[in-house]
């Protein structure tokens, strides 16, 4: 549930976006790349999301659809403009994000609209910060969390974004309710930072368990990524990779996260498969249309012996 638009992302890797003449356009916005995610790994997946009543809005539907993710949740918003978001590509680790969302359909989602009952049934339901920064659709939000009680599993992207808020201060307060809602939140160590005011990984990972989830994952980047629940923190390192667009990497480790989640694997082989998902997209161009098979997560994770489970007898686990 949450952010949709259109990626407009430059074909000429390492051009300052002033000079780039030739752009590619993709899906896009956090929680449906997930989704496509997820698809890809072979979950049934729905969004609940709204785009505008024009060309990108109807791309949207085209390609979710082509990625098998049910587009019936997804409504149009006269006289709104589907939001596009440019970015300029300079690997390994600079690519800024130019957002143009003003008035945007996505944070127009009402709880009237909401198939609460879809919500309820849903075997994991994932939103994300940025569906808190204005109403309605903050109202839908605690709308969809009263209707699910707190069921096994529903998360909270961390994701939040700067340019979406009027004052971080007010993100804060937002963030740190809605974690009561939501049993699993995940995001990396600013987004953590928002949400507990430490940036230290266990520190973070254990507020964020104070605060009532049941897992806390905290991406770490180059450091690989913690993840902890009341009775053992796990620690799994990153799987190498040359950066080629590290943009999508997040939503492609949330997408495999769901799958680890929703096969009731150990923590341990779930963060490591997500991790391997993510290492595979920075590796590609685009967000959406770079999503992996779990045969290309396994083949990523054979390729490199040291991030399989199996490969550390001790695991990185430990007990809290």
């Amino acid at each position: 549930m949450g952010r949709v638009g259109v990626d407009v992302y430059p074909l000429q890797v390492g051009v300052p976006l002033r000079q780039v003449e030739t752009f590619g356009k993709y899906l896009g916005g956090s929680p449906t790349n997930v989704a496509v995610a997820a698809a890809r790994l072979g979950r049934a997946s729905a969004v609940i999301t709204r785009t505008g009543d024009d060309p990108f809005g109807a791309f949207v539907h085209d390609a979710l659809r082509a990625y098998g993710v049910d587009d019936g949740l997804v409504t149009a918003v006269p006289g709104r403009p589907t939001p596009v978001t440019f970015c300029e590509i300079r690997p390994p680790e600079d690519f800024p994000l130019y957002f143009y969302r003003d008035r945007a359909p996505d944070l127009e989602i009402s709880p009237a609209e909401l198939d609460t009952t879809a919500v309820a049934r849903a075997g994991l339901f994932w939103a994300t910060v940025t569906g808190l920064s204005a109403e309605p659709s903050l109202g839908a939000h605690l709308a969809a969390w009263r209707a699910r009680g707190r069921r096994p599993h529903t998360v909270l992207d961390l994701d939040y974004r700067p340019m979406f808020w009027p004052d971080p201060a007010l993100a804060r307060e937002r963030v740190r309710a809605a974690l009561g809602h939501v049993t699993v939140a995940v995001g990396n160590l600013d987004e953590a930072e928002v949400a507990t005011g430490t940036r230290d990984p266990v520190a973070a990972g254990a507020a964020l368990l104070a605060a009532g989830v049941e897992l806390a994952v905290v991406k770490q980047g180059s450091a690989g990524v913690l993840g902890m629940t009341a009775t053992e923190t796990v620690r799994v390192p990153p799987v190498p990779v040359e950066v080629v667009n590290g943009l999508g990497a997040g939503d492609a480790f949330g997408g495999a996260l769901c799958h680890g989640l929703l096969e009731g694997w150990p923590l341990e082989r779930t963060l490591r498969f997500a991790n391997a998902a993510g290492a595979i997209v920075a590796g590609r161009l685009a967000c959406a249309p770079a999503m992996p098979t779990a045969d290309e997560i396994e083949a990523a994770l054979s390729a490199h012996p040291e991030a399989r489970p199996e490969a550390h007898p001790e695991g990185g686990l430990t007990h809290a």
